[in-house]
């Protein structure tokens, strides 16, 4: 019964929008903080994650939410799910 219920948990992040130039799709960079394996230095990096965005509502700057979600084009496999905090 527990697997039932996993099955449809889909990952969600948080970033913030880097280009918003595309009809209906933004490009969203997520930045986390990762320790180095061997020398247990912390260094930030970031993914870029393309985003379906159908009312083109976000801007550059925007912090926003997506969530993960079938393939929708050849590179996007999330889409937006509310904006956290306009651009100021």
């Amino acid at each position: 019964m527990a697997e039932a219920k996993r099955k449809n948990v889909r990952k969600v992040r948080v970033g913030t929008v880097i280009q918003d130039r595309m009809d209906k799709s933004i490009v969203v960079r997520v930045d986390r903080t990762m320790r180095h394996p061997l020398y247990e230095k912390i260094f930030r990096t970031f993914s870029r994650l393309y985003a379906h965005d159908e009312k083109n509502e976000a801007r550059v700057g925007d912090v926003v939410k997506v969530a993960e979600t079938r393939p929708l084009s050849k590179n996007k496999r999330w889409r937006l799910v509310e904006i956290v905090e306009k651009a100021k």
